[in-house]
């Protein structure tokens, strides 16, 4: 029997161990950012913004800190924060009590995390922002704790059952720690007006910084750029083709602005006894598809990608001024 032929009640096979565990502690998770939503919908969200806007207005960093679990979710919220635009720096709150509270200035805020709010470790900082007068925000479950009264901004994470089923490891509350990390962040971002732009300069390399570049960083230019005019003999056409490499020419009227494009495909389309002598405006590709210098080569992708095309036209002002093939792209390690 086919899979097209099996009934529609037929018994389905049953999850392994392994799957159903993971499901339940998905699910769990999902439920624990179901509620942290619900209450940012609701009062938590009065605070959230408050924290935004001295995040925001301070003319420091961000000093983010936690211990053991919150720790590491701490430094992952610090890279995110420092990457979108917002200067972040962690501090161990062990070390902080042997030396490096002198990394806190006044002008920063300290974003504390822990999920009782009664690590001991934290006291010592906790005492410092207190004494400097440095705003506190507080990331914890519980607003009534040491750590929530201390704070300036308390934001109270809402109760939620941990994946463990011993309830004990830290997984849902760390999921709910880092999406709020998260949300923070991303609203910082939005509040500056972050861009791609400024995206990239904190982004040079690996496979996002690729992304991230311009084409005109990889663009071909002058010389280098395949035209011929609109009036041009497809003979000629055919030249400059094999000459430039990039399997297509740009056509042009006769003032510089966009015409055509006549590609690799366009010729085999029109094989023909008198193909050489036929202009080129009788074959080529009107209202090719194009892209802009100043765009990312991720968008020059999506471009080549979706329309199945390896050669791309920059234009500025109507007018080609640049062409990025495929293989531009792979080079670049974007594709």
């Amino acid at each position: 029997m086919t899979p097209a032929e099996t009934p529609a009640n037929a018994a389905q096979p049953l999850p392994s161990d392994a799957v159903a565990s993971a499901l339940r502690t998905l699910a769990a998770e999902r439920d624990g950012l179901s509620g942290l939503m619900a209450a940012i919908a609701d009062g938590l969200g009065d605070l959230f913004t408050k924290a935004v806007e001295t995040i925001a207005g301070s003319r420091g960093r961000v000093i983010v800190s936690g211990m053991g679990k919150s720790g590491h979710v701490g430094r992952k919220i610090t890279a995110t924060l420092a990457s979108t635009g917002t200067p972040a720096h962690y501090v161990h709150p062990a070390e902080a009590s042997h030396g490096d509270l002198g990394m806190v200035q006044p002008e920063d805020v300290i974003l504390a995390l822990s999920w009782s709010g009664e690590t001991t470790e934290l006291a010592d900082l906790i005492a410092y922002a207190k004494r400097f007068r440095v705003p506190l925000i507080a990331l914890t479950s519980s607003a009534t704790s040491t750590l929530g009264h201390a704070a300036d901004i308390c934001l109270c994470l809402p109760k939620a059952q941990e994946a463990c089923p011993n309830g004990l490891a830290p997984t849902t509350s760390t999921t709910m720690q880092l999406a709020l990390g998260d949300a923070l962040a991303v609203a910082l971002l939005e509040k500056r007006g972050f861009t791609a732009e400024h995206f990239r300069v904190f982004h040079p390399g690996g496979k996002l910084g690729a992304q991230l570049k311009l084409v005109r960083d990889v663009m071909h230019t002058n010389e280098r750029l395949p035209v011929v005019g609109i009036d041009t003999l497809m003979e000629e056409a055919i030249a400059e083709i094999g000459r430039k490499g990039f399997g297509s020419v740009i056509v042009v009227h006769p003032d510089g602005t966009l015409a055509g494009i006549v590609t690799d495909g366009d010729l085999r389309r029109n094989l023909r006894p008198d193909l050489a002598s036929l202009p080129v405006a009788s074959i080529m590709t009107r209202r090719p598809r194009t892209i802009a210098p100043d765009d990312l080569l991720a968008s020059a992708l999506e471009v080549q990608e979706s329309s199945k095309i390896t050669a791309l036209i920059v234009v500025e002002n109507d007018r080609p001024v640049g062409l990025v093939h495929y293989l531009d792209l792979l080079r670049a390690g974007v594709a």
